[in-house]
């Protein structure tokens, strides 16, 4: 077992370990093969391993536990784990609750090895709050879909990788966990829309980013008696959030898939606009780690999701 006690009832809280893994042993070698695995450009094996080094140092030197997941596996689970390709986005495949532990449901079929293998260890470090059985029959729950807001509110994507129904099957543990609401978001279905966490992040305690079209969004918003429609701005005006719509028709990938180190810091992608982050005064308060990670981002995902926090304190 790993003797770490899972916590996390917000992302902005004090992270103090996260699970990582490092990228493929493969390259992508050209633009035809990226579009077949969808991803969105070719990607160099060394270098997205040297970006993946920098960012796992970047979260040493802020304070944080890095555990890369792949040292521990089996030898057999291992030398197949190196050769996938989306191993690296661990957030998708389990989420702290409070202190439960939810195995996801890969999305596609390309995935399902490296959750598998995930949660044949997560289920070895830990038999209690690790609620393995909680996927069976899911259809899809990737969990950068999965939006903690805080110790009530549980925002969640049913899009193009997470279905209602998995959420209907799951949402008792979420209750059980300790939260009082889940708040159920259909974002179009688009690669740029694949996850919660492409589109809308907290910024810093209180404070929400998010694309503009986010706005005319409405939310079903579930309790464990009843459920009910609102808009979403409304929904993160309830429950004390400020939220900073942005302007851009062109927000990318690196202006939203950051990551919360603590309420006052965020580890953020190199290639961000930083005009964002200059447009609300508390955003301008932020202290903003950057690490290059561009190689990684090519495949279509950003720090967030390449960074499952098992961690987090007040």
């Amino acid at each position: 077992m790993l003797n770490i006690k899972p916590s996390c009832w917000s992302e902005t809280d004090t992270l103090k370990t996260v699970i990582v893994c490092p990228p493929s042993i493969l390259d992508v070698r050209d633009q035809q093969t990226a579009e077949d695995v969808l991803w969105e450009k070719p990607v160099n094996q060394k270098r997205a391993t040297e970006n993946h080094a920098r960012l796992c140092r970047a979260l040493e030197d802020a304070g944080v536990q890095v555990i890369n997941y792949a040292k521990y596996l089996s030898v057999e689970d291992f030398h197949m784990n190196e050769q996938l390709l989306n191993r690296i986005y661990v957030r998708d495949l389990a989420c702290v609750f409070g202190e439960t532990i939810l195995p996801g449901e890969a999305g596609i079929s390309m995935r399902q090895p490296e959750y598998i293998h995930a949660h044949r260890l997560f289920k070895k470090w830990y038999e209690e709050p690790f609620k393995a059985e909680a996927n069976n029959g899911l259809k899809a729950l990737e969990f950068g879909d999965v939006m903690i807001l805080n110790r009530d509110v549980v925002l969640i994507n049913v899009g193009m990788r997470t279905s209602i129904l998995s959420i209907e099957q799951v949402k008792g543990e979420i209750f059980k966990a300790g939260f009082s609401e889940i708040a159920i978001i259909d974002l179009p279905r688009r690669s740029d829309t694949l996850h919660t966490d492409m589109n809308l992040n907290l910024a810093g305690e209180n404070m929400i980013l998010s694309k503009c079209y986010l706005r005319y969004l409405p939310v079903l918003t579930m309790t464990e008696k009843a459920s009910k429609h609102e808009m979403l701005h409304n929904l993160l005006k309830r429950h004390g959030f400020e939220t900073h719509w942005t302007s851009k028709v062109t927000d990318s990938l690196a202006d939203i898939n950051f990551l919360n180190l603590d309420p006052e810091t965020i580890l953020i992608s190199k290639q961000r606009r930083k005009s964002i982050f200059k447009d609300h005064p508390k955003l301008k308060k932020l202290k903003c780690i950057e690490v290059n990670v561009t190689e990684l981002e090519k495949g279509g995902g950003g720090i967030r999701c390449m960074t499952l926090p098992l961690r987090r304190e007040t």
